[in-house]
């Protein structure tokens, strides 16, 4: 579901469901088009946004995203995994002559090109060994992801940027399948898990912050969406 109507997207949007549910009880600082809206996730990736039912819930809501001082936690599943279990990434990405739809990463943070983005990662899980690799190396892996920063794609790009693509993204992955080491009946249905995925594994599992007006600690967390959650339990017989 996308968030607003945009080219592509004209009905069936996150805001029409909104307008049906809430009717005329939006923010309208977000204009016709996007009441309520105060940020976004991508198209196709499950999980918690948060949205404003007034104006000053909606100011309020949008100083904390503009400051970073918000907790959000995303949950990836990747083709491959990072070198380092840990680790963070600070580029800038700037939007890919190649291909308009995706943004191409700038190593160097202080670059004037593009917009900073900045990821905090850890790894979760690791499963399986990646065909015709040394030892250690694992097919796939179940990631938590932190933003510093909000920028569009910014953790389907950088993770791809580190050798770790998520599978099923269309964008950012250089092909669908799962390289794992070895045969059989648990090898044959993680390969096909991860190469029938329809989306990016990508999940937004955790969002915190303080409620613009009475200042109260909230956190709200998403269970796993099935399909990310059929993928792990084939990806856990590796």
């Amino acid at each position: 579901m996308a968030a607003h109507p945009a080219a592509g997207s004209l009905t069936g949007t996150l805001v029409h469901a909104l307008l049906h549910h809430c009717g005329a009880s939006l923010s309208g600082i977000g204009g016709v088009a996007r009441p309520g809206i105060v940020h976004r996730i991508d198209k196709d990736t499950t999980g918690l946004m948060v949205v404003a039912k007034t104006d000053a819930a909606h100011a309020g809501l949008a100083k904390l995203f503009a400051a970073h001082d918000l907790d959000r936690v995303y949950y990836a599943v990747t083709r491959g995994a990072t070198l380092e279990r840990e680790g963070e990434i600070e580029s800038r990405l700037l939007r890919s002559e190649e291909d308009r739809r995706k943004q191409k990463v700038l190593r160097d943070a202080q670059a004037s090109a593009g917009r900073y983005a900045h990821t905090r990662y850890w790894t979760i899980e690791r499963f399986g060994q990646l065909r015709g690799s040394a030892a250690g190396k694992a097919a796939a892996a179940l990631m938590e992801c932190r933003l510093e920063t909000g920028r569009t794609h910014q953790i389907r790009a950088h993770l791809a940027h580190l050798g770790a693509p998520l599978i099923g993204d269309p964008l950012y992955g250089k092909d669908r399948g799962l390289k794992a080491a070895g045969s059989g009946e648990a090898v044959d249905a993680a390969v096909s898990a991860a190469a029938s995925f329809p989306r990016q594994a990508l999940h937004a599992g955790v969002l915190g912050f303080r409620h613009p007006i009475t200042n109260e600690a909230l956190r709200f967390s998403a269970p796993w969406p099935q399909d990310m959650a059929h993928l792990l339990a084939a990806l856990r017989l590796l």
